[in-house]
């Protein structure tokens, strides 16, 4: 295979980083007990004065996408990296041992027979699973797993009425502005890099661009983010109304089938008082996929809560009067990937998605 040269910009911090981290700068205040790690920004109200900062904060703005525009979307990864690459052939249960073990919840796929890119797998394959077995015997549902193959998945999104995945991937030398684009019209969370091999013609996997990848290559290399200070009641991102809760008490297979019917990545889950409690993610649906609890989907959700690995990086919290410039300097630091928009009295107002940041900036 030809040997591909990609060169990084000098003087730029691709790091990626996909683990806990601790968090200085803003400061943080943690919850413990049942609530686990719920971190919020504590930014001093703002006043009517940031009105003077429109013209600013819309020149920071066009200033980012020419940033965009003038890298590539190979400058984003590391120096040093691995990608794990999945065969359609692989039976699911050893290609979920493969995520698991190597801590990342999505992984681009590859048809041998063709020699050529097949998509992804991801967190949705699972739930689409869960959505087809879910009326099935859960011994019948086990023995037909144990044989199931990612081939097959595509059967099972027709069966149960999930639309069928986009093939999206993007050249590695390709502007990151493209790359944003790309995922902000799809609505996707990632973008495999997908090269062409000279010598054979044959696509080769290079790696996988996330949104947090992207947004953290900005916060860290971007100065003009420093200029981004209206607040988010101004700029108006994020989703305010009509928001899918849950209590503690709620099923698993509930909030299940609100990622499904909504098509939404979380559920804040929440008190009488309209209080945030958690988040439920979809990535959390792999912790009881792992542990071969598909008959325990009717648990509530508060056990499965507890049943997060300890590397949980927390729920990450806002408020109306915090900026794109002090969430941009979180994402620098620490591993988020939407903010849960609360009231002083930490009630549930909104949410603030790593998709709405991206689609703010470029469009």
């Amino acid at each position: 295979m030809n040997e591909k040269s990609y060169l990084n910009t000098p003087n730029l911090t691709p790091r990626d980083y996909d683990g806990p981290a601790s968090y200085s700068g803003i400061n943080f205040t943690q919850f413990q007990s049942i609530t686990q790690n719920i971190f919020s920004t504590n930014e001093k109200p703002r006043t009517s004065s940031l009105d003077s900062n429109s013209e600013t904060n819309n020149t920071s703005k066009r200033l980012v996408c020419n940033f965009l525009k003038q890298h590539s979307s190979y400058d984003v990864l590391p120096v040093s990296y691995r990608v794990i690459v999945l065969d359609t052939s692989l039976l699911v249960k050893k290609a979920l041992a493969a995520l698991m073990q190597n801590g990342v919840v999505s992984a681009p796929l590859w048809d041998s027979t063709n020699q050529k890119f097949a998509g992804m797998l991801t967190v949705s394959d699972f739930i689409n699973l869960i959505q087809y077995y879910k009326h099935s015997s859960y011994s019948a549902a086990m023995e037909e797993i144990e044989q199931f193959q990612i081939q097959q998945l595509r059967d099972v999104e027709n069966r149960v009425g999930a639309p069928p995945p986009q093939l999206l991937s993007i050249h590695p030398l390709k502007s990151l502005y493209e790359a944003c684009k790309l995922l902000v019209e799809a609505r996707a969370h990632r973008l495999p890099l997908v090269d062409i091999d000279s010598e054979t013609g044959q696509e080769m996997i290079v790696s996988v661009l996330t949104q947090y990848r992207i947004l953290k290559f900005i916060a860290m290399n971007c100065m003009e983010i420093k200029a981004l200070k209206k607040p988010l009641s101004e700029i108006k991102i994020g989703v305010y109304e009509n928001i899918a809760t849950a209590r503690m008490s709620t099923p698993v297979i509930e909030i299940v089938n609100l990622l499904v019917e909504r098509r939404i990545s979380s559920v804040p889950i929440i008190d009488e008082n309209d209080k945030v409690l958690n988040v439920y993610d979809s990535v959390d649906v792999m912790t009881l996929i792992r542990t071969g609890s598909y008959r325990e989907m009717d648990l509530p959700v508060v056990k499965a809560l507890l049943r997060r690995p300890e590397d949980f990086p927390g729920v990450h919290t806002c408020t109306l009067n915090d900026t794109l410039h002090s969430i941009f300097d979180l994402i620098k630091k620490s591993q988020v990937h939407r903010l849960i928009v609360v009231d002083s009295e930490n009630r549930l107002q909104g949410i603030v998605s790593l998709s709405d940041i991206m689609r703010y900036l470029v469009t």
